[in-house]
């Protein structure tokens, strides 16, 4: 009986410290990600309309992210070309900064004979 008392005891305290390691792990990984969010004066639902005002397509990524002392949200777009293009809108005044398009990775299928 107290050894069953001993290994649920034992459970539940790996258990409580693996939840709160991933806590830790997750703050530890980004540590400014809540500043950086609380910082920003354009929310991510206005800055995806910004982009698509400029960018027609599938939005597949956003980011907000601290470049050159500047809060930028990036937002990764696709077109129906099949271009994969970044707008980059700054964070506080919601004005886009530049629209870069991704250099196509080519594929090439090597076949033997």
């Amino acid at each position: 009986m107290c050894k069953e008392l001993f290994t649920k005891i034992l459970l539940v305290a790996l258990l409580m410290a693996a939840k709160s390691m991933t806590m830790i792990d997750l703050v530890w990984a980004e540590p400014n990600k809540f500043e950086r969010a609380a910082a920003a004066k354009i929310s991510i639902d206005e800055a995806i309309a910004t982009a698509r005002e400029k960018v027609s397509g599938t939005v597949i990524d956003v980011e907000l992210e601290q470049k050159h002392d500047r809060l930028i949200w990036e937002i990764e777009v696709v077109t129906t070309e099949k271009q994969v293009k970044d707008v980059h809108i700054d964070a506080h005044t919601g004005t886009i900064i530049d629209v870069e398009e991704e250099p196509v990775k080519s594929k090439r299928i090597h076949r033997r004979h």
